[in-house]
């Protein structure tokens, strides 16, 4: 089953799962308009979850004449990728990671870290790179805010239904149904989780996947994953609200993670990205 296939089935579950609640707690009106509050909520992530993300991160653009060595990193991955040219962005944190944001290929971002800066050489980077330049070609930033608005609105209905009861459906006539609205209220945003991390790993392996077909260098890639497994765990991020709402922008799992930590993370296993990108070298993809 091919990524985009994967993606299309995970977002279709999501919007399933949400207007199908909706329907159980207040019939087709209220079905109607859990879908409405959706697409309101997608168009508006779709403009400001950027600005929002780069906030949260503590990012601030720099120039070419600022950072001189990554912005021409930057410039040449973009000239590979056959796309615009992105703003850059540096967070000032020695926890070395690297994300992409902004709605398209006209209106991108990508922000590394000054840890990250630190301990890839230039190829390693320039592999990290492409691979924040995948996520951009492949629209992840507006798959992953769709997702992510569509979630945030199951986790609400189910808080919603079980305060209620079920009362607006529920239907066991017109009574409410307590028993209806507990399963809602514990199971809908678990499976709403489930999905969106799953959609997460999937564009993880798509963005590793083109980032390596753009730099002809899926070695480095998997030798800068190996890299930045470890700096993370010598350095992680503190965990704050920005933080933790921006983990799953970052190329790695930004936090120390272990045991069910690793089974709920928004990122694939290190060590399977790993296998994947030293597949691709020895079936002939080389470093230019």
């Amino acid at each position: 089953m091919n990524s985009f296939f994967k993606t299309t089935l995970i977002l279709a579950s999501l919007t399933g799962l949400l207007v199908g609640m909706g329907y159980v707690l207040g019939g087709p009106s209220l079905a109607l308009i859990a879908l409405i509050f959706a697409g309101i909520m997608n168009f508006v992530a779709f403009f400001f979850s950027d600005k929002v993300a780069l906030s949260m991160a503590g990012a601030h653009e720099v120039t070419e004449q600022e950072a001189p060595e990554l912005y021409r990193i930057v410039k040449e991955v973009a000239r590979l990728s056959e796309m615009p040219m992105p703003k850059v962005f540096i967070v000032n944190n020695e926890s070395p990671n690297a994300f992409a944001t902004g709605r398209d290929p006209n209106h991108a971002v990508v922000a590394a870290t000054t840890g990250i800066l630190r301990i890839l050489n230039e190829r390693e980077l320039r592999a990290v790179i492409g691979h924040e330049m995948g996520h951009v070609k492949n629209r992840d930033i507006l798959t992953s805010s769709i997702a992510a608005t569509i979630a945030g609105a199951i986790s609400y209905l189910g808080m919603m239904a079980f305060w209620m009861g079920g009362m607006f459906g529920g239907r066991d006539g017109d009574r409410p149904n307590p028993l209806i609205g507990l399963l809602m209220f514990i199971f809908a945003p678990l499976a709403a989780s489930i999905l969106q991390m799953a959609l997460s790993r999937t564009r993880e392996y798509a963005a590793d996947r083109s980032g390596a077909e753009y730099t002809h260098d899926p070695a480095s890639l998997a030798s800068a994953l190996s890299k930045l497994q470890s700096g993370v765990a010598m350095r992680p991020m503190e965990q704050n609200p920005g933080t933790q709402a921006t983990s799953s922008l970052y190329i790695v799992h930004p936090f120390n993670a272990g045991g069910l930590g690793n089974l709920f993370s928004t990122h694939p296993p290190i060590e399977e990205r790993i296998k994947r990108l030293q597949e691709m070298a020895r079936n002939g993809i080389q470093a230019r």
